[in-house]
């Protein structure tokens, strides 16, 4: 595994961008001459609560670099369920982790994903670059469409492997924006598409965090019979807000996170 959380994110980083090319616009469009350097809030990834590679495998990566548990959600209706990670250096990014439920799918699903995760070499998951490893598997054009009918998750999993499935803005670090408001208005201008379910911003001051999101990129991706061009990861924009305590607030809002999930679904 990692010694050094820096390349991890920057390993996470270069293969995030080579499928989601906007994310290089994202930056040249909210960078500024004072502050070159975007800050990244968190990164999502995706797994499944199979013994292999469920939530705790992935984390085992981050816990070994000194980050800590800090919060857990629940996605009722999308079958998920998530921890948050933080690292004591409060510079470095959070890390949001999800699984998908597999007892709770059909049985299609359950079978499909389990020949698929049984092809990963065991030595695969606790490998330095298994984070940003992408697909250990191939499959056909028409076994993403059956998985995609029951779970834009699954489906999303099943083409990309694993890998970032976002970065995330940090808005209150931007020197040339004072709100998330400002941030969508110039994404827009520049051609962006948000996402808009729940809302273009989800959350509120009130539970101390807002976020926005761009819609996934467009992106080939190799199926074992075809090319395709579906969608593949996002860019996130999150600000938050100081607790009484004056603290930032540093967790995750389910209801706000489950709207932003949909970042990836079909357009």
């Amino acid at each position: 595994m990692h010694t050094d959380v820096n390349a991890l994110f920057a390993n996470l980083w270069q293969d995030y961008v080579a499928v989601t090319p906007s994310a290089k616009k994202v930056h040249q469009l909210l960078g500024s001459s004072q502050q070159d350097d975007v800050i990244n809030d968190h990164i999502a990834l995706r797994t499944f609560n199979l013994e292999k590679v469920g939530l705790d495998k992935l984390a085992a990566h981050f816990l070994a670099l000194g980050y800590e548990e800090c919060g857990e959600y629940h996605f009722e209706a999308k079958k998920l369920y998530a921890k948050h990670y933080e690292h004591p250096d409060r510079n470095q990014p959070k890390v949001f982790i999800s699984e998908l439920l597999l007892d709770k799918c059909s049985a299609y699903l359950r079978d499909t994903i389990t020949e698929l995760v049984a092809q990963i070499p065991a030595e695969a998951v606790t490998a330095d670059n298994f984070l940003y490893s992408g697909t250990h598997w191939q499959v056909s054009q028409a076994t993403y469409e059956k998985l995609l009918a029951e779970s834009e998750y699954a489906a999303w999993v099943a083409a990309w492997g694993y890998r970032a499935n976002h970065f995330t803005v940090s808005v209150n670090e931007l020197a040339s924006f004072d709100s998330l408001e400002q941030v969508n208005t110039e994404l827009k201008q520049a051609g962006f598409l948000l996402n808009t379910s729940g809302g273009e911003i989800k959350g509120t001051p009130e539970v101390y965090l807002e976020q926005s999101s761009t819609l996934a990129d467009l992106h080939p991706v190799q199926f074992s019979d075809t090319v395709a061009t579906i969608p593949s990861c996002f860019y996130e924009f999150a600000r938050r807000y100081p607790l009484s305590c004056g603290m930032l607030y540093s967790g995750f809002v389910a209801a706000s996170a489950d709207k932003i999930f949909e970042s990836t679904n079909a357009r």
